[in-house]
């Protein structure tokens, strides 16, 4: 997908996300509005995943499994919070190793617990080795692989 197609497919998203924060507002779970923004995007008539599951691979082993939000039309990596503070680096960053892992053009950053809809359209690193060496901070791990 190119650039413009990509801007094209945030844009509604974004819309989308608008839509979910005008109708509940701030102040619920994250999860309500993850489940309010996929009906929001199959009215849109956007192809999108929720909760995919992305392995990752250390030197040929498993370090652990990333979950991702949403991904939309096979392009944009989707991150939704419930944040009462405005989105800090760390979260940033949470969206840029999904990219980095996933090898994804561009991810959305949606905070819906503020006043107005927070968003942030992020691209890949640069330096997408290093990042991938960062990666396990936001890894889960069956119990047994801690």
């Amino acid at each position: 997908m190119n650039v413009v197609a990509n801007a094209d497919v945030t844009y509604k998203i974004i819309g989308c996300a608008m839509a979910v924060h005008n109708e509940l507002g701030p102040g619920l779970r994250e999860r309500i509005y993850q489940r309010a923004l996929a009906m929001k995007m199959d009215q849109a008539g956007l192809v999108h995943e929720e909760e995919r599951p992305i392995k990752i691979d250390i030197e040929g082993h498993r370090a652990g499994i990333l979950f991702l939000d949403h991904i939309v039309e096979q392009s944009v990596v989707v991150e939704i919070k419930a944040l009462k503070h405005q989105l800090t680096d760390d979260e940033i960053g949470q969206v840029v190793t999904y990219l980095a892992a996933t090898g994804h053009p561009v991810g959305l950053l949606l905070n819906f617990s503020r006043r107005w809809l927070e968003y942030k359209r992020i691209l890949p690193p640069r330096k997408i080795d290093e990042w991938k060496q960062r990666v396990r901070r936001y890894v889960w791990k069956p119990a047994g692989q801690l």
